[in-house]
């Protein structure tokens, strides 16, 4: 708790002043209301005088309304640094999340970064207001009341010796055993989040296969433990209050009893007695609200570990401020590449970059793990592609596919190994520059509530035309669709996007990564919703949109990497890498493939019809040993 009043409570620091500084000033008032209840019955009632009662009273009336002042200044303090502080909270863990890698991500889960982001910060922006109000008062109320009871008479003061280490001991032995409850609550409200998201999110599939009641009964199961959890600790907190103010009451019958003893015999007044009373009553009081306020406090300080947990989190991918690269002069080199076929193209004193153009991608012997100790997703996998090339990944379900592809834009990083985009290490690479560079079509489509043109501009850096738009939606198949809309562009997108289709979302988000033409397109079984006609459609969009490259976004042609379990979809490819298990069981072209790689070649029996087969049986020319790596160039003529 203390690390994050020194992370975000410096701006509020005036606040966090100006508001136990007026709680304070109430204070003072409270504790000269007992005197002055003292003199208005000693010197007014005691001695049957109306005017005496009535200026006590107006005092009473006149410090009422000093106090209230001062309270209603201390609330909007307190409003203004809890709600200030809650704000700035989650804002910093919001960012900070979007900076952390699929690593951190995975470690943490979804369910619990949104319990913090919003349960842990209430409780946090819980004990804040309550320590601008009442972390000055209650303590301050209890000692000064005490100071002031001992003043009035010392006999009557041992009273307040025996009662508060008693209430003391009440408060350590149950706020000994609800502490460790309190960061068990937390965790189970993450449960509970998981299983809520879990049903909410995949509604269809527990109605497809009629499994309410088992949801149903999992939440419930999970909801109970959580109440169950809590149930205890109010057990152990019920007993606190019921136990402090017996010890309380008991002591007022004692001063009363005393007290009357020593008015008999003219050793106290009246007043006296009765401030006494309202001392010991203010005292046991407070000792009471402290108790509840180091209940909020525990539950803050656990809640603030948890978020202190995430903000301290080091995200292991950072691009630690590397410089960007030059993709112009790659670009340039590209468009005179195209050019070499003419004979000033091979002068290198006036075209020195022809000869070096790198590879857009290049596996360097790259192994992943998810977690130390765990199997290599992706096994020692190495191949270059050449800029304009097309890639194709085919594999079984589980195969690392889709892990491969996610080392492009570096949402991982390689355990060993190097990965490289157009020549430069991707961890050398500044992470803006890099993933503007790529363009990512996950497997899994996701659009943003709002409307196709916000979702189209998602990766939006200036306004883009329409024009530029439907560009991306004709590539994408999604014009015809989106046209039919009343709205078209401006057509309202639900939250995930569940007002389309499965194939209508797919096709948006390949539309998304087309906007801004990336030099390199990764399409993760994003096509696995269309059609077999739709799908070769795009992908002949996707290769006419490659050829058009130089026209647009410095020079550089677009390099395309898909990902399917469709022959169909790859076998256009200029190399298609067969992944089984993590590890490279083929590279190369589809015929080459065919002939030298037993697992491409049971896929391809599997989806292709016996005419494709026994004509692809035909072309086949064998190869003494499987393809290792390969090479693709972006214009194989020339």
């Amino acid at each position: 708790m203390i690390e994050l009043l020194r992370r975000f409570g410096g701006k509020f620091r005036r606040y966090m002043v100006i508001g136990p500084a007026c709680k304070l000033i109430e204070v003072i008032f409270d504790l000269l209301t007992p005197l002055v209840i003292a003199q208005m019955i000693d010197r007014g009632i005691g001695a049957h005088d109306v005017n005496a009662v009535i200026h006590y009273g107006m005092v009473l009336g006149a410090m009422a309304v000093i106090g209230i002042s001062f309270t209603l200044v201390c609330q909007k303090m307190a409003a203004l640094t809890s709600q200030g502080m809650g704000t700035d909270i989650r804002g910093a863990l919001y960012q900070h999340i979007n900076e952390l890698s699929y690593a951190e991500l995975d470690r943490f889960g979804t369910p619990s970064l949104i319990t913090r982001i919003t349960n842990d910060v209430n409780q946090v922006q819980l004990a804040v207001a309550l320590g601008v109000r009442m972390l000055i008062r209650w303590p301050f109320l209890a000692v000064g009341s005490m100071c002031a009871a001992l003043a009035i008479d010392l006999k009557l003061g041992m009273i307040f010796l025996i009662c508060t280490p008693a209430i003391g001991l009440v408060f350590w032995f149950v706020m000994a055993r609800c502490i460790p409850y309190y960061r068990q609550l937390q965790a189970k409200l993450d449960r509970i989040a998981l299983i809520c998201r879990e049903g909410l999110s995949g509604a269809r599939v527990v109605r497809a296969f009629v499994r309410e009641d088992h949801e149903r009964e999992r939440f419930a199961q999970a909801a109970d433990d959580q109440a169950n959890t809590a149930i205890a600790v109010g057990k152990l907190s019920s007993i606190l209050n019921p136990v402090t103010f017996l010890v309380m009451n008991l002591g007022v019958c004692a001063i009363l009893w005393v007290g009357g003893i020593q008015v008999n015999v003219g050793e106290l007044t009246q007043g006296q007695v009765m401030a006494f009373v309202n001392y010991m009553t203010q005292t046991l009081t407070s000792i009471v609200y402290v108790a509840n306020l180091v209940v909020v406090f525990t539950k803050a300080s656990a809640s603030a570990s948890r978020i202190n947990e995430v903000l301290d989190c080091v995200p292991s991918i950072t691009d630690g401020g590397n410089q960007k690269l030059d993709l112009f002069a790659i670009g340039n080199a590209c468009m005179l590449k195209e050019d070499r076929c003419s004979p000033s193209a091979y002068m290198a004193d006036k075209h020195p970059l022809v000869d070096v153009v790198p590879p857009a991608i290049e596996f360097d012997h790259v192994s992943f793990s998810f977690g130390a100790g765990a199997v290599n997703a992706v096994d020692n996998v190495s191949f270059s592609v050449s800029v304009g090339g097309t890639l194709g990944i085919i594999g079984g379900t589980g195969s690392g596919k889709s892990t491969l592809v996610s080392l492009i834009p570096r949402l991982y990083d390689a355990s060993t190994g190097t990965v490289r985009v157009f020549g430069r290490d991707v961890r050398a690479w500044n992470l803006d520059q890099l993933r503007e560079v790529i363009g990512m079509v996950p497997q899994r489509a996701s659009l943003m509530s709002g409307t196709i043109r916000s979702n189209l501009a998602w990766r939006q850096r200036t306004c883009f035309m329409d024009d530029v738009l439907w560009d991306a939606l004709e590539t994408a198949q999604a014009d015809d669709f989106v046209r039919n809309l009343p709205d078209a562009l401006d057509a309202p997108v639900e939250a995930g996007g569940k007002n389309f289709s499965g194939g209508q979302r797919q096709r948006l988000t390949i539309a998304r990564a087309l906007v801004e033409y990336p030099q390199i397109l990764v399409m993760d079984d994003s096509a696995s919703a269309l059609d077999v006609k739709t799908d070769a459609a795009l992908r002949r969009a996707v290769r006419e949109l490659a050829g058009r490259a130089p026209v647009f976004s410095r020079g550089i042609p677009m390099t395309t990497v898909i990902v399917s379990q469709r022959v169909s979809t790859v076998r256009d490819a200029d190399m298609i890498c067969v992944l089984d298990h993590g590890s490279v069981a083929g590279l190369g072209a589809h015929d080459e493939l065919y002939a030298t790689c037993q697992l491409y070649r049971e896929i391809c029996q599997s989806q292709l019809r016996r005419e494709e087969l026994e004509g692809q049986q035909g072309n086949a020319t064998p190869v003494s040993a499987p393809i290792a790596s390969a090479s693709v160039c972006a214009k194989e003529g020339c």
